[in-house]
C-alpha cells in the first residue's frame, strides 16, 4: 500500500508563506503527482502538478503564487505558496499516480490513484 503524508500546513495571515510537504513511501519514476485543495461545500479543485520530466502546470488562481516541486528521488513533493490569500483557505492534498498524457499531468482527480489525509491552510484577512 502506497503512502503519502502531506505536511507544513497552519494558519496565517494574507500575504504570508507555507510550503507544503508530501512524503511518499515509493518512487514515481513515469507518472504525475500533485496538490488539490477543498474549501468548505466546495468540490475538490486541482491546484498544481508535476510530470517526472518536471513539466508542472498551475490552476489559474494560484500563478505565480505557488511553486510546484519535487526532490530528486521523486519521493518528496513540495508545495510552496507565496502571496497567501484568504481563498486559498482549504485543506490541501498531495496525489500521486496519474499517467501523463504526452507530457501534460491531469487535471481530474479521478486519475489520480493515490492520496494522502490532507493538511490544513488557513489565511486569514
Amino acid at each position: 500500500q502506497v503512502q503519502l503524508v502531506e505536511s507544513g500546513g497552519g494558519a496565517v495571515q494574507a500575504g504570508g508563506s507555507l510550503r507544503l510537504s508530501c512524503a511518499a513511501s515509493y518512487y514515481y519514476d513515469r507518472n504525475c503527482m500533485g496538490w488539490f485543495r477543498q474549501a468548505p461545500e466546495k468540490e475538490r479543485e486541482g491546484v498544481a502538478s508535476i510530470s517526472t520530466g518536471g513539466r508542472a502546470l498551475y490552476v489559474d488562481s494560484v500563478k505565480g503564487r505557488f511553486t510546484i516541486s519535487q526532490d530528486n528521488a521523486k519521493t518528496m513533493l513540495y508545495l510552496e505558496m507565496n502571496s497567501l490569500k484568504p481563498e486559498d483557505t482549504a485543506m490541501y492534498y498531495c496525489a500521486a499516480d496519474a499517467p501523463a498524457i504526452l507530457g501534460y499531468c491531469p487535471t481530474a482527480q479521478s486519475e489520480y490513484r493515490y492520496w494522502g489525509q490532507g493538511t490544513q491552510v488557513t489565511v486569514s484577512s
